[in-house]
This record gives structure tokens, sequence and C-alpha cells, in this order.
């Protein structure tokens, strides 16, 4: 916001107009003690040495402009179209709130639409809302989703251990109070087989949730768990990269009843950690237990095409009772990202970005797998993410190839599994050339060394 400075003349009338004779009298309800504590701040910077300092801590941070980054586990570096910031730069959408009255907000309602018609062509699904704040929350609302379908009488969410981990700590944050039952991951993952996923499965269960592909980057036909856990009456929650969607079958096709996911590698960039953007999309018939907002299509007066916030079950918009989470959307600006990035991409686009993904991490995985002291997990497929059981620790490795060649290293699964210590988990996206895989397996050699 600017600044606009008072001058004397303005602050007595506003003090006039809240009727108080001085600043000391407007704050006399504040103790005396914390009303104008001393404090003990440097010298002042001008404006020219502010910049200095800050251009200096800026300049502390490594980031993927820096070096070669082999790091996902839930955020990607994914090309970003030039046409994307063009657009989320435009006055009318950078400012813009809710929007509350449809005659004046068309163009961010119909964004939004085409934003939402997009996640269900990419998920397979029937219905889209209007965004979430991230992956992580949007698995949560999907939990309480399954619950509200069942009318509160299921209380167990069964959940993957191979769900990103964060995951799995928000939907236990967000349902705490609500008296559920969070099973399923006990184990850290080290049995992590479907059997004994569908063993907890019963008449108590609202929903499974499940990742696809999991957060070991690995690629499951998820139709044998859709169908146990229809058999018993829960809903198939599926968390998926929409990158992914570019290549595999959609979930919605065998048999999901809610996907989420993060969005961000669709044109939000890593921006150290936020904004990012939560997908929810569900079966038509679940629509009313759906958090969120929903814009919809439809005609004005005069019979032009016209676009409305058709449901709303923020307790912004209707009774608190009556809603399906208090706090459920996120910035706009980053679901325009999104719809700018499919749009700007199409079908045959984002196609070839997974392509790229899927290709380059396979070359990076044949080159580590033959090196001595490393091995790649192979026991299933995988996409754009491997596993890599290391010679020393990850945390070891890491700092030597950031220290060495500047290379972003892998995620170390030890932190989360304690039957992967000293395995790596690696991302190769369309970002990575073929000279930055070849450096990173150098470096890893020299490790060995």
């Amino acid at each position: 916001m600017p600044y606009i400075p008072h001058s004397d003349e303005d602050r007595k009338a506003m003090l006039a107009a809240v009727g108080v004779r001085s600043i000391e009298e407007l704050f006399e309800d504040v103790p005396a003690h914390a009303r104008f504590p001393e404090l003990d701040l440097p010298p002042a910077f001008s404006e020219m040495e502010a910049r200095w300092e800050l251009e200096t801590l800026a300049g502390a941070n490594f980031t993927t402009v820096d070096g070669p980054c082999f790091l996902g586990a839930g955020a990607y570096h994914h090309f970003v179209p030039a046409v994307v910031d063009a657009v989320l730069r435009r006055g009318e959408f950078y400012t813009a709130y809710t929007p509350y009255q449809p005659e004046v907000s068309q163009g961010t309602l119909q964004a939004i639409f085409e934003y939402q018609t997009m996640i269900c062509n990419l998920t397979g699904m029937e219905v889209s809302n209007a965004s979430h704040y991230d992956g992580a929350t949007a698995t949560a609302e999907a939990a309480i989703t399954a619950v509200n379908v069942h009318r509160l009488k299921r209380r167990k969410v069964v959940v993957s251990p191979l769900v990103h981990p964060e995951y799995r700590a928000v939907v236990r944050t967000y349902t705490q109070g609500m008296r559920l039952t969070v099973v399923g991951d006990e184990n850290g993952g080290e049995n992590s087989g479907s059997a004994g996923l569908t063993d907890l499965l019963d008449g108590n269960t609202a929903c499974l949730i499940v990742q696809y592909p999991d957060f070991l980057g690995r690629v499951e036909d998820l139709s044998d768990l859709a169908e146990a856990a229809h058999a018993v009456g829960a809903l198939l929650v599926v968390v998926s990269d929409p990158i992914t969607l570019g290549l595999l079958k959609p979930p919605g096709t065998f048999g999901a009843d809610i996907v989420v996911g993060e969005g961000q590698g669709m044109g939000a960039g890593l921006n150290f950690g936020g904004p990012y953007l939560g997908f929810f999309a569900v079966r038509k018939k679940y629509v009313r237990k759906m958090a969120g907002r929903l814009v919809g299509q439809t005609v004005d007066a005069e019979g032009n095409r016209g676009f409305v916030l058709t449901l709303s079950t923020r307790e912004q918009h209707i009774r608190r009772e009556r809603a399906t989470s208090n706090i459920c959307t996120n910035q706009g600006l980053v679901a325009l990202a999104a719809a700018v990035y499919m749009a700007a991409l199409g079908k045959t686009g984002l196609r070839r970005v997974a392509e790229l993904c899927y290709h380059k991490a396979h070359y990076a995985a044949d080159a580590i797998d033959a090196l001595d002291g490393y091995t790649v997990l192979r026991d299933k497929p995988f996409f754009k993410e491997f596993v890599v059981r290391c010679p020393r620790p990850v945390a070891e490795i890491n700092e030597h190839l950031l220290d060495e060649w500047g290379i972003i290293g892998g995620y170390d699964l030890g932190r989360d599994y304690s039957h992967l210590e000293d395995h790596m988990l690696l991302c190769v996206t369309e970002m990575n050339p073929r000279g930055e895989i070849d450096a990173l397996v150098e470096a890893l050699e020299e490790v060995t060394l």
C-alpha cells in the first residue's frame, strides 16, 4: 500500500471524528508500560541503504537460477510461459478480490470457470471448485467432504503411508476435535502394499486416501483399491500431481470419487514455498458436500453468456452452521496462473511436458543405477521422481552437491520413513537438460571416490 503522510490538520480532523482530543487520549486504555515501549532499534537507513541491505539478504538465497535443482517432494521446478505473468499482472486481475458482485466481476468469474473446466478434463471428474490453499489442505478438505457425504455417521479415514507426509500431518491437524480416526500409515510405509490398506476398510470408513503417483514417484493401478473402498461404501480420494495427468490415466477413469493435489507446477513457480494452489474435483453427486466455491455459466436477462458464483459453501457466504468449511479458498491469482498455463500449453503441450519429465527421469535413473554404491529402486514404474539407495547419508551427499557442484540435491527420505534411511528421492523435470543430469551423475560418483 502507498505511504500517505498526514498533516497536523488531518490528525486533528480524525481525532475529532472519533471523539478524542489527542493521540495520548486515543490510547489511554492501553496499559502505560505497553503504550510506548522503548525499542532497541539500530539507526535508521536511508531508502538507498535499505535497498542495499535487502539485496544483500536476497543474494544469500540459492535458487534454481543459481544452479540445477533435483529436489521435488511436492514442490516442482517447471517452466512457466511468459504469457502467465503477462496476464496475472493485468490490473483487472491483480487487484480483484472474491467476485461477490458478478455484474462487475465477469472476467474473474470466467477465468475461474475455465480453470474448473480444465481441471475436470485433466482429472476425469465432473465438478471442480475454485481451488484451495495448497495440496495438503485440499487433501484435508477431501477427508472432511467424505465425512459429510456420510452425514457424520462414518468416522474413520484410511490413508496410505505413501501419501505425502506433510499432507497426512495436515489431515490430522484439520480434523482434530472431529472425533475422527486416521489410520493406515502408522508403520511408515514399511509394509505398504494394497492389501494392508484394504484390510482396514470397514463399514465405519468414510474414505480411503491414496496418492498417484505416490510420494516415492511410483505409478500403480488403483482400480482394485477403488473397488475395495466402494465395496464397503467408502469414497476413494486420490492425491495427484496434475503434470503427470498429461500422460497418465486420469483418476476418474479408475473409480476416484474425489481428486485433489498441488497445482503449483502449473504456472505458479516455486516462490520460496508459496502461495500455492490446491485443486479439488469431485463427482457431481457430491457437489453440495464439497468445500469452497464454484463458478457456473448462465445467461443474463438479454440472453448473453454470463458467469456467477453458483455454489458457495464457505462460511463467508452462508450461515456458519451450514458451511462445509470456514477457510477453504486460496489466492485467485494462482488459479488464474494455472488456467493460463493449461490454456497456453493445451493437451499436446501438457503431454509433451509430461513425456519430457518421464524420459529425462529414466535417463537419470539409468545413469545413477550404473554407479558403484548406488541402487535405484525399481519395484514399480515411476514417473519423474525415483528413489536411490545411497552409499553415504543423504545429508552429507546433498552438502557435497551444493558446496562443490552448486547442485540442489534430492529429498532425504529417512526424515519420514525409518526403513528408507540413506535413501534419496530425486526429481527430474523438463527444466533439467542433459548436461545438468550428467553433472549430477558425475558429482554423485565423486562422493564415493
